[in-house]
């Protein structure tokens, strides 16, 4: 069944509404309030800890409603304007900021879930895309322009049946993008037991036997401390740099040299705080210069450092110059470098020693200079076997969030040009899901 196409206009149940200038006063009491960062974080905008401001009754109509859908006015760093995200709304009440443009649509006419999918899909991002403005220190769109943007209107039960197919896969991807914050979070936490705060070593000098770990892992830590300078650092350990144990790969590789389809990473590709690369583009349409790289290379941000986005590459391919390449020295010391190379400390050494005012960038010569206390290489070792599998469970879960991804994006262009019937679609669902 191929969809009739109407001006995004006709959707809508009120005026879009640019968010609220924020108030002066008072940080940190009053009503949440959604800004970029959350929008281009998380395309599903759900509770959480966001800002507060103080909001006076003349601004109550900023306040969302559960299935508002909201769009970036303005790029930010390295992330897209017209990025759409959905409010799911929340225990209490929720504004948003100036730089987001809200659309609420009439609930008799649209499902608001059915068109946030649709400005996720090629098609929706197409749209966008032909209305994004050029500007001196950013690109941008307008609500006049947004509005009308032609958007498919199949019947009102259609949209509700293909958003559920969809929201399905959405879900799995959600899934098991939690899964590796989660096994993130896991090697984290043992990465500051061992090398931040010394428990096993401290558990051995107050004469206890370390906390889960097989004796032999527990023989591989001292017993005692010592006087190192200005520190005190586990017996047989030594001060050293991030240098003695991970190096930069230096592999440029010119446009000329580069596949088409050649896996591309950009730092608009990179997130936030976070091991995993959902996303990658291809090497078609790049115009200069980049790096290569290969499937389980730490990809740094060195762009504005502070954005932390710190990445293992789960293929082969190149990046933006703006990423700096990493690799251990070493196989025995992966799991260290990357846990090292991705810490807050870093990022924050990083950013105090990045160069340029408006484009501040961190080099390899300040990193390789970072300090870190160094273990033998049989705990290093021992170490990355813990790590590893860890690391290799994230890139089999980013191959397959990735798959749902592309599917997701082909099922509704084709769900809408009728190439493809709501039945068939769910039982492609019930194949994957």
């Amino acid at each position: 069944m191929a969809s009739e196409w109407e001006f995004f206009s006709t959707l809508f149940a009120e005026p879009q509404k640019n968010g609220l200038t924020r108030p002066k006063g008072v940080r940190g009491v009053g009503m949440p309030m959604v800004n970029m960062g959350e929008l281009f974080a998380f395309p599903r905008i759900l509770p959480m800890k966001m800002d507060r401001v103080l909001v006076g009754d003349k601004e109550r109509s900023f306040i969302l409603q559960d299935g508002d859908l909201l769009y970036a006015r303005q790029s930010l760093v390295f992330e897209g304007a017209g990025k759409c995200s959905i409010f799911l709304g929340g225990h209490e009440p929720t504004v948003f900021e100036s730089h987001i443009i809200r659309c609420r649509l009439n609930r008799r006419k649209a499902d608001p879930l059915f068109y946030f999918f649709f400005f996720q899909s090629p098609l929706g991002r197409d749209a966008i895309s032909s209305i994004v403005e050029q500007g001196a220190g950013a690109a941008g769109i307008r609500a006049s322009d947004l509005a009308k943007i032609l958007v498919p209107v199949p019947p009102l039960p259609f949209q509700l049946v293909a958003s559920s197919v969809l929201n399905a896969l959405d879900e799995r991807i959600e899934t098991l993008r939690r899964a590796n914050s989660s096994l993130e979070a896991i090697a984290r936490a043992i990465f500051k037991s061992w090398f931040v705060d010394f428990d096993p070593v401290r558990a051995k000098a107050e004469g206890r036997e370390p906390d889960g770990m097989d004796a032999a892992t527990a023989a591989l830590f001292p017993g005692d401390f010592v006087h190192q300078e200005d520190t005190i650092i586990p017996a047989g350990w030594t001060e050293g740099t991030l240098g003695d144990v991970c190096e930069v790969a230096r592999t440029g590789v010119q446009k000329t040299e580069m596949r088409p389809d050649e896996n591309y990473v950009g730092l608009e590709h990179i997130p936030r705080v976070s091991w995993s690369l959902p996303s990658w583009g291809t090497a078609k349409d790049l115009q200069s210069g980049k790096s290569r790289f290969q499937q389980g290379d730490i990809l740094f941000g060195k762009l504005r450092p502070y954005f932390h986005k710190v990445c293992i590459a789960p293929v082969d391919g190149v990046c933006s110059t703006d990423i700096l390449v990493l690799r251990p020295k070493n196989p025995e010391w992966m799991a260290f470098a990357l846990c090292h190379v991705s810490s807050k400390q870093m990022i924050d050494y990083a950013t105090r020693l990045s160069n340029g005012a408006k484009m501040p960038r961190s080099s390899w010569h300040d990193l390789n200079n970072y300090k870190v206390i160094l273990p033998p290489e049989s705990l290093a070792e021992a170490f990355t076997s813990i790590i590893e599998p860890i690391v290799e469970k994230i890139i089999a879960n980013v191959h397959t969030a990735a798959s749902l991804t592309a599917l997701r994006d082909t099922l509704l262009p084709r769900l809408i040009s009728g190439k493809l019937r709501v039945p068939e679609a769910e039982a492609m669902l019930m194949e994957v899901v």
